[in-house]
């Protein structure tokens, strides 16, 4: 499938993310870096529409991720011709350009002070804040960014992406019950959200396996864990994700020697029996089995999906097969 300029370039592979700034010359090409009030240039122009700033501003992304540097400044141009020096999400390309030309942590620092100098003036700024939070992610500053996205949602509670953002700077600190707590914020967001069920599941499960979890923690983080994954797939019959995490918990629950207790037989965190499991585990191995072979083959229809996690899929598969043969011997 053919990327567009109209859908946010954040989640494209290097390869798509490369096609999409080769496509800077044509896209430029069509609009003059300065907005006229003339009628004749207008004649000439591209049609101001929503769609043309929107692609302007994923074109810049797209370039900066692939180091078209030159073509990203020409997408800043017209953006600020079009909405001014002071927009706030001008200000926000304009230091992630910044970001991306500089060329030692000293340089990170004069962005850092340039946001905080804005912020100063206009605390309100969304989009600089988030900058801003970015940037201390990437220079290590973890703690600080944890905090700035904590003051932030005091300011924004519905902002579903802080929130995420958030669950993951925690999940990176091995903050597992923090991490949860953020990210069961986003589904109350968005509850139909099924890569956000997929992503809560894989946290309950890695908070299940950690070192250290045990007995009543591991029982209410495992259960938990499978009612996400069966969650994500009843939402998307088709979500790779989904299907491994529910193959990948059914697993080790069938492998688990350990037994649930008879205290959590009547709670919120309650196991299904046995042969539910078994009917979830051949469920998922099914579906994940469907989804690589018509991937691999690129059939249409079935072209969607991201090559690491087919591959990923296409592991645990060869796992579970190589496990059942050697039982059978």
């Amino acid at each position: 499938m053919t990327p567009s300029l109209l859908h946010p370039p954040s989640q494209l592979s290097p390869a798509d993310a490369l096609h999409l700034s080769q496509e800077a010359p044509a896209v430029l090409q069509g609009s003059p870096s300065t907005v006229s009030s003339s009628p004749l240039a207008a004649l000439f122009s591209a049609k101001e529409t929503p769609e043309l700033w929107l692609k302007y501003e994923n074109l810049l992304l797209s370039c900066l991720r692939t180091g078209d540097e030159q073509a990203a400044h020409q997408c800043l141009e017209r953006l600020v011709a079009r909405l001014g020096n002071n927009n706030e999400r001008v200000l926000a390309f304009k230091g992630l350009l910044k970001e991306a030309e500089a060329k030692n942590n000293n340089e990170l620092e004069r962005v850092l002070k340039e946001y905080d100098q804005i912020l100063s003036e206009n605390d309100t700024n969304i989009p600089i804040t988030k900058r801003r939070i970015s940037l201390l992610r990437s220079m290590g500053r973890v703690s600080e960014a944890a905090s700035s996205l904590v003051q932030l949602l005091d300011f924004s509670p519905t902002d579903a992406e802080a929130w995420s953002e958030l669950a993951d700077v925690y999940l990176t600190q091995g903050l597992y019950p923090q991490a949860i707590y953020a990210l069961e914020e986003v589904l109350v967001l968005a509850p139909n959200a099924w890569n956000i069920h997929a992503r809560l599941g894989e946290m309950q499960y890695m908070a299940a396996t950690a070192p250290g979890a045990g007995g009543g923690s591991y029982q209410k983080y495992i259960a938990e864990a499978l009612k996400r994954f069966s969650r994500s797939i009843e939402l998307c019959d088709d979500y790779l994700r989904g299907y491994y995490g529910l193959k990948l918990v059914t697993t080790k629950l069938l492998n688990d020697t350990a037994k649930p207790s008879r205290q959590a037989e009547e709670d919120e965190f309650a196991l299904p029996d046995v042969g539910t499991i078994e009917r979830l585990n051949e469920l998922a191995t099914a579906k994940l089995s469907e989804i690589v072979r018509h991937s691999t083959a690129q059939d249409r229809g079935w072209r969607g999906y991201d090559a690491a996690e087919v591959a990923a899929a296409k592991e645990l598969l060869s796992k579970d097969a190589a496990a059942v043969s050697g039982i059978e011997r």
